[in-house]
């Protein structure tokens, strides 16, 4: 990695704010981790939770100053809006339905934002939040984290660089067991959050990992899907909400591509795995073995592809930490988004100009796509099939 550039442009590292990650969240603590890996951030404000007692505890737990923990994401805004050593950037982490409302406040107030997917859980909402970002001038980061693995950058810049020449097939699933158990139906009652369409937004496994595998295809291949053709339901009986999506995909160059998701199948962990075919070759990865892209030219044998390599390319080894032959994984990813983020960030708050190959993260536009995206298979499951435009 580069000397910190942030330091460079501003004199100091960027005070974030984050709302939501507290007790039992996964995903707050990776993005908490994830900040201050490369040392871009430093972590000032929070609201862990609705609860005031346990977003005391929880923010205290974490080292925030006790004038700085609140309750109230609005609350926290507006007095860090207040301070001259106030937030620069807020970070949000809340469940799917809340993700609208604290990013519009916060960009209202002049924070840049980073923001965990899917970026809305309505279209209307999506458009009319990209078009926020682009009118306010500031950052906005979608946490798509599977974009910083070294080797997805690779492939997306192996693309580029035209190495495969015309995109004819893709290929993209995303596969997990997490909801295979038949014996473990969806809870009663008090539902959690997930389990909720109003929360959890129209369909729990497209947004859940669905985004992520279209955005992954996005990245790499530079296309846009134009057309889809799809199933979405559950494969438990009984499950109320979805578990599962297959789509047939068009490309807006004429390419085809494959596409499916699920939570459902037993023993399988997190298989997030991409084909991209050409008419120069074709390049595989897989996230469970993140090390390696596998690239097999029409003309030659096959070649595997490693972080820091030899054919490693500027915008994959921007995101290689440690010297060839040694592994880098799911945190690391994610803190090569929060660290180009702080670039673009650092950038536009100074007035000077960042790395090009810092303007790679995930951000309202894309989130604007996996919105559309994830309405489109919905509509076309609706219509048994139909082609569907995204």
């Amino acid at each position: 990695m580069e000397l910190n550039p942030v330091i460079s442009m501003l004199g100091r590292r960027l005070r974030l704010a984050v709302i939501g990650g507290g007790p039992g969240s996964f995903i707050g603590a990776i993005h908490r981790h994830a900040a201050r890996l490369d040392d871009r951030y430093e972590l000032v404000s929070g609201v862990l939770s609705s609860n005031p007692d346990r977003a005391r505890k929880a923010g205290g737990e974490i080292g925030l100053a006790s004038d700085r923990i609140y309750s109230n994401a609005l609350e926290m805004l507006d007095a860090e809006a207040s301070r001259s050593d106030g937030a620069d950037v807020i970070a949000i982490m809340t469940p799917n339905d809340t993700h609208y409302e604290y990013a519009i406040a916060s960009l209202e107030r002049g924070f840049d934002v980073i923001c965990d997917k899917p970026m809305t859980n309505t279209l209307e909402n999506a458009e009319k939040l990209h078009q926020k970002v682009q009118d306010s001038g500031l950052v906005f980061c979608l946490t798509h984290n599977y974009t910083g693995y070294p080797m997805v950058r690779q492939a997306k810049a192996m693309v580029e660089d035209g190495q495969l020449g015309t995109i004819r097939l893709v290929q993209v699933e995303y596969v997990q067991g997490i909801k295979a158990d038949e014996n473990d139906p969806d809870p009663s009652g008090a539902l959690p959050w997930r389990y909720d369409p109003e929360r959890g937004g129209p369909s729990l496994v497209m947004g859940d990992i669905g985004t992520h595998a279209h955005n992954l295809v996005r990245f790499i291949t530079g296309l846009k899907v134009a057309k889809v053709a799809a199933e979405v339901g559950s494969i438990v009986p009984g499950r109320l909400v979805h578990d599962f999506a297959g789509a047939l995909l068009r490309f807006e160059n004429g390419a085809r591509g494959n596409f499916w998701i699920t939570q459902a199948a037993a023993g399988v962990e997190n298989c997030l795995r991409i084909r991209v075919s050409g008419t120069e070759g074709s390049l595989e990865w897989m996230q469970e073995f993140p090390q390696t892209l596998t690239f097999k030219p029409l003309h030659g044998p096959s070649q595997n592809r490693t972080p820091n390599g030899p054919g490693t390319l500027p915008l994959a080894a921007r995101s290689c930490r440690v010297v060839a032959g040694h592994p880098g994984g799911f945190l690391e990813g994610f803190a090569n988004i929060y660290t180009d983020a702080a670039e673009a960030i650092a950038a536009r708050r100074s007035g000077k100009k960042a790395n090009s190959l810092a303007h790679h993260f995930p951000n309202s536009l894309d989130g604007l796509m996996g919105v559309r995206f994830v309405y489109s298979v919905v509509e076309s499951s609706d219509a048994n099939g139909k082609w569907v435009k995204c």
